[in-house]
């Protein structure tokens, strides 16, 4: 069954972020499920045909991971923005988790901001290790490069220049400032547990 593109069109009005930036946005992220399921027929169709040493069949699989994490971090992103964000529930067991590890939530969001503004292109995530009970900000550089395995992405945030280049140039402190006000912290404190 090929999968479908979700509609995110309810984020269109979010403040700091332009209607034309979110609807290229949105096509952005169709392409990739676009790719998935152009993917999958293909590989399949390799598959039925015995062709599983070619060179195709390897290059398509490695592309897989760059179709489908790119599908899948553009909905975690979209799901946890809001037209109007939320506010963290500050006696909630994400708030008092996010304190544990990084001291106060002033120091998680300094960090997580100054990740999100490292040079170069990808994705800020904070993730939960559900193993350890911890913690962390990571900079995942592709879609596919990066990722902690076994953790669980709770806030995704895009750094790649097609989610802030239309409306900031390269401003992209500007960018994350108007994302941390669009977070929904009700779905990212879902996600925790």
């Amino acid at each position: 069954m090929p999968y479908t593109a979700k509609n995110f069109d309810h984020l269109i009005g979010t403040p700091g972020f332009s209607d034309q930036l979110l609807k290229n946005h949105f096509t952005l992220y169709q392409g990739y499920v676009t790719n998935i399921n152009k993917l999958n027929d293909i590989l399949v169709a390799l598959e039925k045909d015995g062709k599983f040493g070619t060179p195709e069949y390897a290059e398509l699989n490695r592309r897989f991971g760059w179709e489908w994490n790119g599908m899948r971090l553009h909905e975690l992103y979209f799901e946890n923005m809001a037209k109007s964000g939320t506010p963290l529930a500050s006696d909630g067991a994400l708030a008092d988790a996010i304190r544990k590890e990084f001291g106060s939530l002033d120091l998680w969001q300094k960090d997580f901001t100054s990740m999100g503004a490292m040079r170069g292109i990808g994705w800020t995530i904070l993730y939960q290790d559900p193993i350890g009970n911890r913690l962390f900000n990571v900079w995942v550089n592709e879609h596919d490069l990066g990722h902690l395995a076994g953790c669980k992405p709770l806030l995704v945030l895009d750094v790649f220049e097609h989610a802030y280049m239309l409306d900031y140039g390269l401003k992209r402190a500007d960018y994350i400032n108007a994302f941390l006000q669009s977070i929904d912290w009700k779905t990212v404190s879902q996600r925790f547990g």
